[in-house]
């Protein structure tokens, strides 16, 4: 296996990676900012308050492309595992 194929692999894992946990990191993102704003208004000044709807939206996005998530997943795994005979 040359360094430019273990390049390529790496390159391959980290925007299969970026692609799945993308959706949960921006919506995290988006609640947090909306809490902390809603904070901010109210003078509600509680550290855990953030957690239980962040929780809930990276669960709901889940729900709804976790579909999507594994099949992207599988895809890139078999895709690898289907290169191996030709690394050698």
């Amino acid at each position: 296996m040359s360094n430019a194929t273990a390049i390529q692999i790496a390159t391959d894992a980290i925007v299969v990676a970026i692609k799945l946990a993308g959706p949960a990191l921006i919506i995290s993102l988006v609640v947090g900012v909306f809490v902390s704003i809603i904070q901010t208004v109210t003078s509600i000044q509680e550290m855990t308050l953030t957690f239980v709807p962040k929780l809930i939206g990276v669960a709901l996005i889940i729900v709804i492309g976790g579909g999507w998530m594994l099949a992207e997943l599988t895809s890139w795994v078999e895709e690898l595992w289907g290169s191996i005979p030709v690394l050698t």
